[in-house]
């Protein structure tokens, strides 16, 4: 499997839960439980993030892909995070929902321009074989099992 199939599939199950957020964060008066939300986005969403650094960015990079692009995405990563660590770092309920909100926007946002600009490029300049190899290395970081065929 490709890196960037795994990464899409993972984007699949973030807009299932982007969904949700939306839907009840607005509504939820307890900092507590808006804490709770972002501290479990943050543990999937940073692990995501960091995998895309650290393998696929890093790849694209060494094969020459646009370094404005790279540092766009890694600063967005970054800015994500720094949302949902105020999130849960914040005693006022109307702040915590924002900065999970935010975080959600600025995500969806940022898969977009993965999905319609990085993802594309990575496929032409890594090439198959080379995302099927980033896959693979995904695969163990994830301790997730892929065969062969």
């Amino acid at each position: 499997m490709k890196i960037t199939d795994a990464l899409l599939g993972e984007h699949g199950a973030f807009y299932a839960q982007f969904d949700r957020l939306e839907e009840t964060i607005p509504h939820t008066t307890s900092v507590g439980e808006v804490r709770e939300q972002a501290a479990l986005l943050a543990a999937a969403l940073v692990s995501h993030a960091q995998l895309e650094d650290t393998l696929l960015f890093e790849r694209m990079r060494g094969a020459g892909a646009d370094e404005g692009l790279l540092s766009t995405m890694e600063s967005e990563h970054t800015e994500i995070a720094g949302l949902l660590t105020r999130a849960q770092g914040t005693s006022d309920a109307a702040m915590a929902r924002e900065a999970l909100l935010d975080a959600v926007s600025l995500a969806r946002d940022h898969f977009a321009k993965e999905e319609q600009v990085a993802f594309p490029m990575a496929e032409s300049i890594v090439g198959e074989a080379g995302l099927a190899a980033l896959g693979a290395r995904w695969s163990a970081r994830r301790e997730v099992f892929l065969s062969d065929s």
